[in-house]
C-alpha cells in the first residue's frame, strides 16, 4: 500500500512540470470565425488551434455589426500567418491570447485593429483597459457583454454594471 501511494505521489509530481510548461505562443495560418475568434492551422500536421482574442468584445455574426467586424478581421488576417501570445486561460473551447499579423512590414495587433476601426469594444475585465483609448464613439452602440465589466474587489457581483459604472459628469 505504501509503495502504491509513493508511486502515485511521484507520478503526480511529474505531471506538474508538464502542465506548467503549457504553450504560451502559437503560430499558423488564420481562418477567421468572427470579430474576436480565429482558428490557426499550425505546422504541426495541420493541427487547428481555436483562439479567442483577449480583451476584445466584438458582436456575434448574427448581432448588429457582427458581419462587419467579421469582414474586417477577414481582410486583415484570413489566410495569413498569425502569431498569438496566449495568456493561459480558456474561453469555452478556445485558448485566449493577443494575436498579431504581419502587415506592411510591421506586426499588427488584430484586437487593437478591430477596436480602432469602431467594430468592437474594449473588454476591460480581460484587457485591463489596454484598448480603451482606441474605442471609437460609434462602437458605443455595439452589444456589450456583461462579462466585460470588471468585478469589484470583495463583491460577489454577477458581472452586471454597477450604478457607479454609469455615472455621468454634469457641467
Amino acid at each position: 500500500m505504501r509503495l502504491l501511494a509513493g508511486i502515485i505521489l511521484i507520478a503526480a509530481s511529474l505531471a506538474v512540470p508538464i502542465s506548467a510548461h503549457a504553450q504560451t505562443e502559437v503560430s499558423g495560418v488564420a481562418h477567421v470565425i468572427d470579430g474576436d475568434t480565429i482558428h490557426l492551422t499550425t505546422a504541426e500536421a495541420g493541427k487547428i488551434v481555436k483562439v479567442r482574442l483577449q480583451g476584445v468584445a466584438a458582436p456575434e455574426r448574427s448581432d448588429a455589426g457582427g458581419a462587419e467586424a467579421t469582414r474586417f478581421v477577414e481582410q486583415l488576417a484570413e489566410g495569413r500567418q498569425v502569431r498569438c501570445e496566449l495568456d493561459g486561460s480558456r474561453s469555452k473551447d478556445r485558448v485566449v491570447g493577443m494575436c498579431f499579423v504581419e502587415a506592411a512590414g510591421a506586426s499588427k495587433d488584430i484586437g487593437a485593429a478591430v477596436i480602432e476601426a469602431g467594430l468592437a469594444r474594449d473588454c476591460p475585465r480581460f484587457s485591463g483597459g489596454r484598448y480603451k483609448a482606441l474605442e471609437r464613439p460609434e462602437a458605443a452602440g455595439l452589444p456589450y457583454p456583461s462579462y466585460c465589466v470588471p468585478r469589484q474587489k470583495g463583491s460577489a457581483s454577477s458581472g452586471a454594471p454597477s450604478a457607479a459604472t454609469h455615472r455621468i459628469a454634469l457641467p
